[in-house]
């Protein structure tokens, strides 16, 4: 039997709520324009003000750079989706392309959230060797690590992808080609890239996770021998913001790939999709950085600066 192989999807996303394309275009451009601002101004602040030149703020810098890639990744899209309806999307060009850029995005992410934990961890629970321990050439190498984990995770699951035939549906009950609902659509043996998918989240997400939880495990037994309740207070704060994110990111991303993708339960995977795909990219620049004293100390004296001009 000769099978037609499809070129072109359509990302049904949110178009069972036809009243509210509206309102959750508005809502989403919002969103994109705000995360878009926030990782962009804390990127110009690092490379700008000398006194955020140190290990923390440069991982912070990086995470903001994913942020920003990560949300032009998805985001676009969807917005033209819901203002103009036109939800097709080719398969090499469009779906292929938004897969490994996500894969990547995640990757990269998994890393450097937990480079971000570790570089608190050695400040917080072993402050007198953290200068020795976090030299440049160690915060370039971590870096560089967790960029190239994720081009080599992400380059081997979309070769696997892009190996596989659509005969059809063509629609991803999805906002954007997610990995499982564009595996269900193949005609072909995916019992390959199924596994390696299965081995690749044992390796990176699993591990990742939890060595991130542990750090942050230690921050916090290091933080409750802390004598002063006000410094101890500080601290804890900070920390408890940053574990916020964490286990948003993880937990989103964990029950989402745990529910199924079809029905009423389809609807519940987009849902928690939404927090690690586009919740995620906007509160991690407030937590991470705006809420910092030096970032507002920077941004007052580049504000100042400006208007001098």
């Amino acid at each position: 039997i000769n099978q037609i192989s499809i070129t072109e999807f359509i990302l049904l996303g949110f178009g069972n709520l036809h009243e509210l394309q509206i309102p959750l275009f508005l809502l989403f451009l919002v969103i994109y324009i705000v995360t878009m601002a926030g990782n962009i101004l804390i990127i110009a602040l690092v490379v700008a003000d000398q006194h955020l030149h140190t290990p923390m703020y440069f991982f912070l810098g990086n995470l903001s750079c994913l942020e920003t890639c990560y949300s032009s990744t998805i985001l676009p899209r969807m917005l033209a989706g819901l203002l103009t309806g036109d939800r097709t999307i080719s398969f090499m060009d469009g779906c292929i392309t938004q897969l490994y850029f996500f894969v990547f995005m995640v990757t990269a992410e998994c890393f450097l959230l937990l480079v971000v934990s570790y570089d608190r961890y050695l400040a917080i629970c072993n402050p007198l060797h953290y200068a020795a321990l976090m030299r440049s050439w160690v915060c370039i190498q971590l870096v560089s690590g967790s960029w190239t984990m994720a081009f080599f995770t992400s380059t081997l699951i979309t070769l696997l992808m892009a190996r596989l035939t659509f005969c059809g549906p063509n629609n991803i009950d999805h906002f954007f080609c997610d990995f499982a609902p564009m595996l269900k659509l193949s005609c072909r043996d995916t019992s390959l890239i199924e596994l390696v998918n299965l081995i690749l989240c044992f390796a990176i997400i699993l591990p990742t996770f939890l060595l991130t939880l542990i750090c942050y495990v230690c921050i916090i037994a290091t933080i409750l021998r802390i004598p002063s309740t006000t410094e101890r207070h500080k601290a804890f704060s900070t920390c408890s913001s940053h574990l916020i994110v964490v286990a948003t990111f993880y937990g989103s991303i964990i029950i989402s790939y745990m529910i199924p993708t079809a029905g009423t339960a389809g609807d519940l995977h987009k849902v928690f999709s939404v927090f690690y795909t586009v919740l995620t990219p906007l509160v991690n620049p407030l937590i991470y950085s705006l809420r910092n004293k030096e970032v507002k100390e920077a941004l007052r004296k580049q504000s100042l600066g400006c208007l001098s001009v």
